[in-house]
């Protein structure tokens, strides 16, 4: 109560408080508008930037005389004395061909010039989005140097820096408003799904490489921030509409269509708020691609293949050794025992079902935002915050399997007082799958449905005994096998698999079903203070941050059938930073602690130097020093997911014994050395009673010819419990110009230890994994040769591991950026990134580092925002050496690629609108960038956007 007395009592003082308010607009040379430049006082932090016809109003407590300082980028730094309240003023930026003077927050937690920020930093602002050529602005980062954009749906992108790409993206973090959109369940972030819309954005900041030393744990490998308008200072309704269309060679042609709108109002100077609303709706990428996952590489395989498991085909992942199949038929007497030798020794899989026929390939995304924000005191000095957010759609994620994200509704509440030196803020992130569902497992249920796997292999094995008795070869027996056993199979656009189907979706038991069950929530605060108003020595700052997991998927994907788990992790840092040498040199130094539920904590210290050289200072060097760390996720420990081919599990403490599942034994002797019918499997046996992935198919290889030697390629596993992992980052750069050329090089060195990854485990179902066992031995003693036993006969489970590498790891790479802008108001700039990694995978062959990025990126740009009266264009193109892809789906080899996207676009004044026309990959060769997903085909668009 006295809390409440004492705000309510501020905000009727606060009409004590004089103000000023400024407003104006901002133009160039040509007198056309700037939109997006940097309109701040002098001296002060406060300030605001230029909608996209170069408006912009400001209010402050501070009374005239003083100066506003204007920026842009392309143009000279501008200075306007402010006398007298109310004051209009209308500001000419004259050009300069130099970026290095945009204001950037980020890197240092405190506004800074770009030019001097202590680690490299990418920027994306207003004038940025209105000349993109990509479909959105979100599209439109994929051209900023560094970045690398994995598409898993046209809905759903993710952004690394610096290597070791996924879709589920754990080492990136990425903050709207300074909220992590990351999922409570997966902790990654989902794109641009629950972001921000773009007549919204204010600008964008990407730090590439590690940045623990400030944002803790999961900013390992970069974080992206986007930063949503203030109604303070950007008012007005404002609205767009796409209409357009994309090609690709398996969907066809298909429309698509994409609006928003903006409404904002500053209602007086204590009190402002806004909404946004945007939906796209359109056919989402078809996934075809029908090549063996054991051969990714081939191509032309014949899908009558009788082990075949296709990349983007579902069910035939339900795989049995066909001689134990015999051995058990004939074991309960229903085929002669003599049969059995006309079996070969090998695995067959059912018949599958492909990814577009278990999903509608639409995609659906509506994302819905509104704050209000209120100003006790009149001015920027003291700001209270509420701001919720929702995002709900359909998408397709890829992870360890294909999941069709339909209905998924996630949201996001925040309350957030910050002033000029300060911010606290606390927000709750809660999600709900809605009817989203694991095509794997649909495609495995729906087989379930018209036959069980019992029977159908069981008619498979009669099958194939017959023919080969009628004298088929072993190709032509496998044929008519398949066909025999297929018989009654539901065939896609049936009454019969529309309703199978429509009842395994709906299932949320993987006996059954494949419905995702999601109800997780993440609570999260974190605060900052900057002490430079009272400490002048040196601007120093301290902050702190706590985040709770409730993880809740209903025992779905995590081991939380009893119940949620909930997982907690905190930490606190501080910073130091100081100008010296007539403020050329900027030294900075931070370091932070942070704590995790199931682990020691550690501490992430950084140290920068920036030193700026040439008379006017634009020649600047900087050069930084860090250590960095990444807790293993929620997903690493707590995980218990059957993805019908393998089990994913976690290794906490608590979570091995939690996680089991039974399994029939094939033959006689197999049941009697697992002591019955049935085996049961835990995490214990994942972890601690299992063989290498690669010394287990190199036996497989050698046993029907050379038993002996094959047990002696026989390697136990020794994957450990999942640690922290650790980097050590190096990092130098500069920023300058030369004879109108605008530079931007980095490079950097980081050293990985305990690095976090995937390894492939193979547990029989009986005996003790050992090194080489005795094939020799009498199983009945010998425990080790029981599990030759279990392997010959099929009787295993594969699992894939969460865990590190006592390997070290190194990556390393550079960049360089040039921008000039030419005469006429032409502007062409030009990136090129290298990136390299070093892991000796003959130490840890079992393991998977995952780097996936290419080694070489080029990117190109070159546009005219004012060509002629109104009218503009922009061409941006892209290319990159091919790469190995590494993931607990597929791995293979993505191709090189080389994407052109331009827009044509032309203002109307009086209407206050943009018209754009443009085009993405307008060469039309269709490229993918994660494997096992669609190939991404043309997009053509035409826009209107309307802004007050």
């Amino acid at each position: 109560m006295k809390i409440y007395l004492f705000i309510v009592s501020l905000f009727f003082c606060s009409i004590s408080f004089a103000q000023t308010s400024v407003s104006g607009s901002v133009k160039d040379s040509k007198n056309q508008p700037v939109p997006g430049a940097n309109v701040k006082i002098a001296g002060e932090s406060a300030g605001t930037i230029t909608d996209s016809d170069g408006n912009f109003s400001l209010s402050t407590s501070k009374k005239p005389p003083f100066t506003l300082e204007v920026s842009s980028v392309g143009y000279e730094t501008t200075k306007t004395s402010i006398t007298s309240n109310n004051q209009k003023v209308t500001v000419a930026l004259a050009d300069e061909e130099t970026k290095l003077e945009e204001i950037v927050v980020s890197a240092s937690r405190t506004p800074e010039r770009i030019k001097e920020s202590p680690v490299t930093i990418e920027r994306f602002g207003i004038k940025d989005i209105k000349k993109t050529a990509s479909p959105t602005f979100y599209d439109g980062l994929e051209n900023l140097k560094e970045v690398q954009m994995n598409t898993s749906s046209m809905s759903f992108k993710s952004i690394n820096t610096r290597g070791f790409a996924t879709v589920s993206n754990t080492r990136f973090m990425q903050l709207v408003d300074g909220m992590d959109n990351s999922s409570p369940l997966l902790n990654f972030v989902l794109g641009n799904l629950i972001g921000v819309s773009e007549l919204d954005v204010a600008n964008v900041e990407l730090l590439p490489g590690a940045s623990s030393a400030l944002y803790g744990a999961n900013a390992f490998n970069g974080i992206l921030f986007m930063n949503s308008k203030n109604p303070f200072n950007s008012e007005g309704i404002s609205a767009y509409v796409k209409y357009g269309q994309t090609s690709q060679k398996a969907a066809g042609v298909n429309d698509y269509v994409d609006y928003g709108i903006r409404v904002s109002h500053k209602f007086d100077n204590y009190f402002a708020a806004k909404a946004n609303f945007t939906f796209l709706k359109g056919t989402d990428w078809y996934a075809t691609d029908y090549r063996d996952k054991d051969l990714v590489n081939n191509v032309g395989l014949d899908r009558s293949y009788y082990n075949y498991n296709g990349i983007n085909v579902y069910g035939d992942e339900a795989s049995t050794n066909l001689k134990g199949v015999g051995q058990t038929l004939a074991s309960m007497g229903l085929i002669p025992a003599s049969a059995v030798n006309l079996l070969p020794s090998v695995n067959v899989s059912r018949t599958g079902y492909n990814e577009v026929d278990l999903t509608d390939n639409k995609i659906r995304n509506a994302k819905i935002d509104f704050s209000l924000h209120l100003r006790p005191f009149g001015n920027e000095n003291f700001e209270v915050i509420w701001q919720s957010k929702f995002g709900f759609g359909n998408s397709v994620y890829t992870g360890a399997n294909r999941y069709y994200l339909n209905g998924f509704f996630m949201q996001q509440h925040k309350l957030e007082f910050k002033g000029k030196n300060f911010f606290l803020r606390g927000y709750m992130t809660t999600e709900d799958g809605g009817k989203s569902y694991d095509m794997l497992f649909t495609g495995l249920n729906v087989n379930n449905a018209w036959k069980d796997n019992k029977t159908w292999f069981g008619q498979y094995t009669g099958a194939y005994i017959q023919s080969t008795l009628a004298g088929a070869t072993p190709e032509q027996a496998h044929a008519a096998a398949r066909g025999v056993a297929d018989t009654g199979r539901f065939l896609p656009g049936t009454p019969e698999f529309k309703a199978a189907f429509a009842n395994v979706i709906a299932g949320e038991d993987v006996i059954t079903g494949s419905k995702l069950v999601d109800n997780s929530k993440i609570y999260h605060s974190d605060a900052n203070y900057n002490f430079k108003d009272l400490i002048k020595i040196a601007e120093i700052q301290v902050g702190g941050s706590y985040r709770e997991y409730q993880l809740d998927s209903h025992g779905r994907i995590y081991t939380d059938a009893s119940g949620p788990i909930h997982y907690d992790e905190y930490g606190v840092y501080t910073q130091v930073q100081k100008k010296i040498m007539e403020d050329r040199l900027k030294l900075t130094g931070s370091i932070r602690y942070d704590k995790s539920k199931n682990f020691d904590g550690n501490y992430s210290p950084r140290i920068s130097a920036v030193y700026s050289a040439g008379e006017q200072k634009n020649h600047t060097f900087r050069g930084s020093f860090q250590t960095g760390f990444r807790n293993p996720t929620t997903q690493d420990q707590y995980i218990g997911f059957n993805v019908g081919s393998a089990a994913l599990v976690g290794s906490a403490p608590d979570n091995l014994t939690r996680f089991t599942e039974t399994f029939p034994v094939n033959t006689a002797a197999g049941q009697l050395f697992a002591g019955g019918p049935n085996a049961i499997m835990n995490g214990d046996n994942a972890y601690n009673n299992s063989y290498t992935s690669e010394s287990a198919r190199a036996f497989a290889a050698l046993a029907s010819t050379d038993p002996v030697n094959a047990a002696k390629l026989l390697k136990k596993s020794t994957a450990g419990y999942v640690k922290p992992e650790t980097v050590k980052a190096f990092d130098l750069g500069y920023r300058g110009q030369f004879k109108g050329f605008s530079f931007d090089i980095n490079g950097y060195f980081n050293i990985y230890n305990d690095f976090l990854g995937n390894t492939t485990v193979v547990a029989p179902y009986y005996g003790k994994a050992v090194d080489a066992p005795d094939a020799l031995g009498n199983p009945l003693t010998d425990l080790g040769t029981q599990t030759l036993h279990a392997l010959a006969n099929g009787n295993t489970r594969n699992y894939q591991l969460y865990t590190n590498t006592d390997i070290e790891i190194h990556s390393l790479g550079f960049g360089v950026g040039v921008v000039k802008k030419l005469p006429r108001n032409f502007e062409v700039s030009a990136n090129y990134n290298y990136a390299q990694f070093d892991f000796d995978q003959a130490k840890d062959p079992s393991f998977e580092a995952g780097f996936n990025t290419p080694k070489h990126k080029v990117k190109l740009g070159i546009g005219n925002d004012n060509l002629f009266k109104n009218f503009g264009f922009n061409v941006s193109g892209r290319w990159n050496s091919e790469y190995l892809w590494q993931s607990t789906f597929v791995d293979g080899t993505i191709d090189a690629a080389t994407v052109i996207d331009a827009q044509i676009n032309y203002g109307i004044p009086k209407l206050k609108s943009v018209l754009k026309i443009g085009a993405s990959n307008i060469g039309s060769h269709e490229y993918q960038q994660v494997l096992g997903t669609g190939m991404i085909g043309q997009q053509y668009f035409a826009s209107l956007t309307i802004n007050p």
